[in-house]
């Protein structure tokens, strides 16, 4: 169950922290992928080397490399991971956490988490029980954090009660019952989906664009993430909102930014589902300043962008999905069957611009999805939460 699975297991200042080692040697045996980030009071109870030895990855203390400059991301380390569980947990960084603080490595890869996050308290007694750290602990689970609980026992103060943090057979089982329970066609799988249209600008107060709403790479975003899905969505310039939270959500504005976020999400994707509207040209150049009406004429010369799902298609690992979409306007079969095959798709979502109530700006869609295999699968006019869950069973069926 848990072989494959990302987790960060950080680490603060607290006596307890002695127990990590043993903690990360049960994950690392059921075949967890395991990297460490500790806070500098970390490191006064238990070394970076102990646990870069015991996890097989460099252990990030600091955001960059004082001698050569190179940078630890906590964004890549929020993207790359399943699970994270901070064990222990001061009171200090608790109080951080709550607060939105975000004053070292640990504490903005925190807050850049968009996994599920388990956080085990480890202080004394009085600490515990002080109202400011129960309210702290009651704010971060609130925002979906999960508590695993100090059990009662000798503490190094000398005292006995709550505060002591669990033992490492306990948290281990707790994180792995979580994964054991965690439901849907989907689970664990990671789902990129693009939404959107993009802006070419032309210059300051004018783009190149098109009328796509955003509305179906929303709605597969989020039906994705009710099937389990770890999602991250790439949207282009939209005022839509989304359903689920636990989504990542990157916007982007141009064709050329929607590359670069895209292949670099596309590297850590099981699935891939190319939603978005994305312009297939764009200016030569952008003026700086806005063009002044003059003449009876204006000229824009065009470039061709980048062509997204070629690019990630010819660079696809082993046992990645990808889809794409193709809204036609005549021979939609046949053009769409072409792009599927040129573009190496295992399947295509086709929509036609002819069909009343499908395409740009409207609340429902009727598609077709073409495979890879030949087979083809028409679907009558639904809203588009209800195309949305007939294309994520389909690419389930796949997996």
């Amino acid at each position: 169950m848990l072989k494959g699975k990302k987790i960060v297991i950080g680490v603060t200042g607290s006596i307890a922290a002695f127990k990590v080692p043993a903690l990360i040697r049960l994950f690392k045996k059921e075949g967890a992928e395991i990297k460490v980030m500790m806070t500098k009071a970390a490191t006064d109870f238990v070394t970076p080397l102990t646990l870069s030895t015991l996890s097989e990855n460099p252990v990030i203390i600091e955001p960059f490399d004082p001698v050569d400059g190179s940078w630890n991301s906590h964004v890549d380390l929020g993207r790359w991971a399943d699970l994270y569980l901070l064990a222990p947990v001061s009171a200090n960084t608790l109080a951080k956490m709550a607060g939105g603080i975000a004053d070292n490595f640990f504490l903005t890869a925190c807050l850049s988490a968009k996994c599920p996050v388990f956080f085990a308290p480890a202080m004394d007694l009085d600490m515990y029980k002080h109202p400011a750290t129960m309210k702290n602990i009651q704010i971060l689970q609130s925002y979906g954090n999960q508590l695993i609980e100090p059990s009662v026992g000798e503490l190094a103060s000398g005292l006995c009660g709550a505060g002591r943090m669990e033992e490492p057979e306990n948290i281990f089982g707790l994180v792995k019952s979580y994964f054991e329970n965690k439901t849907g066609p989907l689970s664990g799988k990671r789902v990129l989906v693009t939404a959107g249209p993009t802006h070419e600008a032309i210059d300051p107060v004018r783009y190149i664009g098109n009328h796509s709403s955003g509305l179906m790479g929303f709605s597969l975003a989020e039906q994705a993430a009710e099937a389990g899905a770890i999602v991250t969505l790439i949207s282009g310039p939209t005022d839509l909102k989304l359903a689920g939270s636990s989504i990542e959500r990157i916007n982007v504005t141009s064709a050329a930014e929607m590359h670069h976020e895209c292949l670099a999400a596309s590297k850590e994707s099981d699935i891939i589902i190319m939603a978005a509207a994305v312009a297939d040209f764009r200016p030569v150049s952008t003026s700086s300043q806005k063009i002044k009406k003059s003449g009876n004429s204006f000229l824009l010369e065009l470039i061709p962008t980048k062509d997204i799902l070629t690019e990630i298609s010819a660079n696809r690992k082993p046992g990645q999905v990808i889809a794409g979409f193709a809204l036609e306007t005549e021979n939609e079969i046949d053009h769409a069957t072409e792009k599927l095959v040129k573009k190496n798709l295992d399947l295509i979502i086709l929509n036609s611009m002819r069909e009343e109530g499908s395409g740009f700006k409207t609340p429902t869609n009727k598609v077709s999805i073409l495979f890879k295999s030949g087979q083809i699968k028409h679907y009558p006019l639904k809203s588009k939460k209800e195309v949305a869950c007939d294309i994520i069973e389909a690419i389930s069926s796949m997996i």
